[in-house]
C-alpha cells in the first residue's frame, strides 16, 4: 500500500513537471506593441460606383503609424504669412536638381584670398583699439 502511495505521488509529481517544460506562457510570440494601430470603424461609403481595393494594398483614408506619430508631434504644414508668400515670390523658384550640382567640380567658386583668413583669425576685441589704414 506504501509503495502504491509513493508511485501515485512520483507520477502525479512527474505530470506536474513535465507542464513546465519549453511551451509556457513565458515563452510565447507577442505582436509588437509599437506597430500596432487601431482600425478605422466601418462607414458606408458614399459612392457605391467605387472598386473594391486590391488584396494587401494599404487603405487610402488611414495612412501608418509613424506618419500619425509625426503628424501629431510637428502638425501639418503651416499656411505662410503674407509677409513670407511675398519674400519668397521675389526669390523666385529654386532649381529643382540644384543639391546634386552644387557639389560638382564645374561649379565656379569665389576664392576669398588672405584678407578674408586675416578677418576670420583676427583676436576678438571690443574695438577700442582698432584703426583703419586707407592706402594711397
Amino acid at each position: 500500500m506504501r509503495k502504491i502511495h509513493a508511485l501515485l505521488l512520483l507520477a502525479a509529481g512527474s505530470a506536474a513537471l513535465s507542464a513546465c517544460g519549453g511551451g509556457g506562457i513565458f515563452n510565447r510570440d507577442r505582436p509588437d506593441e509599437m506597430a500596432v494601430q487601431r482600425q478605422a470603424p466601418l462607414v458606408v461609403p458614399p459612392d457605391f460606383e467605387m472598386a473594391p481595393p486590391q488584396p494587401g494594398a494599404p487603405r487610402p483614408a488611414e495612412g501608418n503609424a509613424s506618419q500619425k506619430a509625426l503628424e501629431t508631434l510637428f502638425g501639418g504644414p503651416a499656411p505662410r504669412s503674407d509677409l513670407e508668400t511675398s519674400a519668397l515670390d521675389r526669390a523666385g523658384g529654386a532649381t529643382p536638381g540644384i543639391r546634386s550640382t552644387v557639389g560638382d567640380e564645374n561649379t565656379n567658386s569665389v576664392a576669398k584670398g588672405t584678407v578674408t583668413r586675416d578677418i576670420l583669425a583676427a583676436p576678438q576685441g571690443d574695438g577700442q583699439s582698432a584703426r583703419a589704414v586707407i592706402p594711397g
